[in-house]
């Protein structure tokens, strides 16, 4: 991406509060507030908020978040993320609080009902591509299919600040493969995280494999003749897997939203930072905004 273009560093909310909640909640740190409201996942959320903009230097920020269960692959799939266990109670508050707090530091939350938070950021950076550069953080790889030629990809490390960043030419030289075809990786391999199968005894190595040398899913069908008989069967017998797998993988980039550039705009902490600190007894966060 160009050094000197405007860029919107795109967030993963869910991504960044679960990191941080579980963090500290393995050894029970669940920092209650004066309100008797557990803030570890908040005041780590804003931490890696905080040392992403010292990286990434945004000119316009925007944070990204689920909104409920259920989305339009629980329509196409009954088993999507259904092995998926409630998150812990002292999760549970930090949703709402996440949000109001990120909004009183002046940022801005975008979530569209029946929608994941991957389809927004895609969304947003499809958007995007004409007028600004795009920064996506995540700690899901599912979002590295979003790299293009104005969007790279962010996926966070253990620590704040640390990522693995991802353009066009990394993406390839670490995968092989294009962050297109990494839907059809995703598609052929499956995902357990999610709940869908794919191809059942194809992983990673062989899903990649194919892709490589017959470019995408209707490359590998088309030449289904040419692979190993074991191959051949595994994928005939999981052909109506494979298709479905294939539309759960692919992040949507034309949910029904506008984006408001202007209103992204990012001029630093709003004045009123420690207030917002006070209000919610969020204490470790006071270093940061000094």
């Amino acid at each position: 991406m160009s050094e000197n273009r405007e860029n919107l560093l795109v967030v993963d909310g869910m991504a960044l509060l679960f990191r941080a909640f579980y963090a500290t909640a393995v050894s029970k740190q669940f920092m209650f507030n004066q309100h008797g409201i557990p803030t570890n996942g908040v005041q780590g959320f804003m931490r890696h908020m905080f040392a992403a903009i010292r990286q990434s230097n945004p000119t316009h920020t925007l944070i990204c978040w689920d909104m409920g269960s259920q989305t339009f692959r629980n329509e196409l799939y009954d088993g999507y993320k259904a092995g998926r266990t409630a998150p812990p109670e002292e999760m549970i508050p930090q949703f709402d609080l996440a949000k109001e707090v990120a909004t009183g530091f002046g940022f801005v939350n975008l979530g569209v009902p029946g929608f994941e938070a991957d389809d927004c950021i895609g969304t947003i950076t499809v958007q995007a591509a004409s007028t600004i550069s795009t920064t996506v953080l995540s700690g899901d790889k599912d979002l590295l299919q979003l790299i293009a030629p104005t969007n790279d990809v962010w996926i966070m490390q253990k620590g704040y600040g640390n990522y693995k960043r991802y353009n066009e030419v990394t993406f390839f030289e670490e995968m092989g493969i294009t962050p297109r075809q990494f839907i059809d990786v995703k598609a052929l391999m499956g995902d357990t995280s999610d709940g869908y199968p794919g191809v059942r005894g194809i992983g990673e190595k062989t899903a990649i494999k194919l892709i490589q040398e017959y470019e995408s899913i209707e490359g590998v069908l088309s030449n289904l003749a040419k692979l190993k008989p074991a191959q051949q069967t595994k994928i005939q017998e999981d052909l109506a897997m494979l298709e479905l797998s294939q539309k759960l993988a692919r992040i949507h980039t034309e949910v029904p939203l506008e984006m408001n550039l202007d209103s992204l705009k990012y001029n630093g902490f709003r004045e009123d930072a420690y207030s917002v600190i006070e209000k919610y007894g969020l204490k470790t966060l006071t270093r940061d905004v000094e």
